[in-house]
């Protein structure tokens, strides 16, 4: 992912293509938006016991009652990231079919809690198609996550140490499939050699609806990999109380990813590839006793 976060990608088609997707979100957002006008019931009388003369002298005139519909705002959130990519030379690392993918899962779940492994130039429209919700980004270089928090503050993101080597990937892939790491259990008390228990207690905390897993490094032998971020997002679905997580991995066309999220999230909990993107939909094992991998 921090291979391409320099680039600069002016094409002109991917820059149609990203502002066709939030003028269509946005159209969706504002037909979805209530306008709630409330008509009063017809005004009543209320005749109490007076005398004759009161009566007479009282006089009630007609209530009127005008309610003036409210526009509902464009949320700011929204609003800067279509501002942003449409004046931006930089563009998401998705292409539109992938993004397209997760944007169809957040318009049945948000607001809901998205953690994403990864903080790049599509941060932003992760954190405001999930408006109203909490979106979470974790990455492995500090420097970056200075950089983006100077342009957009308001965005939640974390640091993250691996201890991982792609060139270890066959290794961390045989460790996955032993008891230590099939066995359910918070990734925090984990034994497994995969499980990432340095994060903010709060990630392990929330229960998240969405997972992507677009980071760390994984493109050289040397880089951290997805290894362990893979095997993790995966515990974590599976501790859930109750429901279902779903959870994306990005550059599935690499070895180490397809062979992973096939094992270690599980090819019978896949739901579709676009692209280099897989979905998978995890449901929860606290609930139910089920195997790790679906028969």
């Amino acid at each position: 992912m921090h291979s391409i976060k320099f680039k600069a990608q002016t094409t002109f088609n991917i820059k149609l293509l990203l502002l066709s997707f939030f003028l269509i979100f946005l159209l969706l957002f504002i037909l979805r938006s209530t306008f709630s006008s409330s008509s009063p019931p017809p005004p009543t009388t209320t005749i109490e016991h007076q005398s004759q003369s009161q009566l007479l002298q009282t006089t009630t005139p007609p209530t009127t009652s005008t309610t003036i519909p409210t526009c509902t705002k464009l949320p700011p959130s929204l609003a800067q990231a279509i501002t942003h990519y449409t004046t931006s030379n930089t563009t998401p690392q998705q292409t539109f079919s992938e993004i397209s993918i997760t944007t169809q899962v957040l318009d049945r779940k948000s607001p809901c809690n998205f953690l994403v492994f990864g903080l790049g130039h599509d941060s932003l429209m992760w954190s405001a198609l999930n408006h109203g919700g909490r979106t979470v980004f974790l990455d492995e270089d500090k420097t970056w996550i200075d950089t983006i928090k100077k342009k957009f503050p308001e965005l939640e993101s974390y640091h993250v140490a691996y201890d991982t080597k792609v060139r270890q990937a066959d290794e961390l892939l045989e460790l996955g499939k032993q008891n230590e790491c099939t066995a359910l259990s918070d990734v925090r008390e984990s034994k497994c050699r995969l499980a990432l228990k340095g994060l903010p207690n709060m990630v392990y905390e929330v229960e998240w609806d969405l997972i992507m897993v677009d980071a760390p490094t994984g493109f050289m032998e040397d880089a951290p990999g997805r290894m362990s971020a893979i095997y993790t997002a995966g515990m974590m679905a599976r501790m859930r109380s109750e429901g279902e997580t779903d959870v994306f991995v990005h550059d599935c066309d690499r070895p180490v990813e397809d062979k992973f999220t096939k094992a270690l999230l599980c090819e019978g909990y896949m739901v579709k590839q676009e692209g280099r993107l897989r979905h998978f939909t995890i449901p929860s094992h606290r609930s139910k006793e089920l195997p790790f991998c679906p028969a």
